[in-house]
């Protein structure tokens, strides 16, 4: 097993935090697109059942909360092709 690499102290604290608590993405990381390249498509892509069962849709990749609709008509630089669709489901088993 290899040693961890030390994290900068603000993702360090990030990453701790709940995520209720991690910042909202803003125009300077999501690009507007109009393709099949959206949030919601992407395999960082995540939603949470948040305070009284209310989604929270986050990006794990950038550590942060997405807007409701934003996951539809916006990416990052960071888009990836879903692995489930990339690889099939579960392929360590096969």
């Amino acid at each position: 097993m290899g040693v961890p690499l030390p994290r900068p102290a603000a993702l360090a604290a990030r990453l701790k935090a709940p995520i209720e608590e991690w910042p909202y993405l803003d125009e300077g990381v999501l690009l507007k697109t109009r393709s099949r390249k959206v949030c919601m498509t992407c395999h960082w892509f995540r939603h949470h059942a948040g305070v009284n069962c209310i989604p929270v849709l986050t990006c794990q990749l950038n550590q942060g909360l997405i807007a409701h609709g934003e996951h539809l008509t916006s990416r990052c630089q960071g888009w990836t092709d879903d692995m489930t669709r990339s690889q099939g489901w579960a392929p360590e088993v096969a």
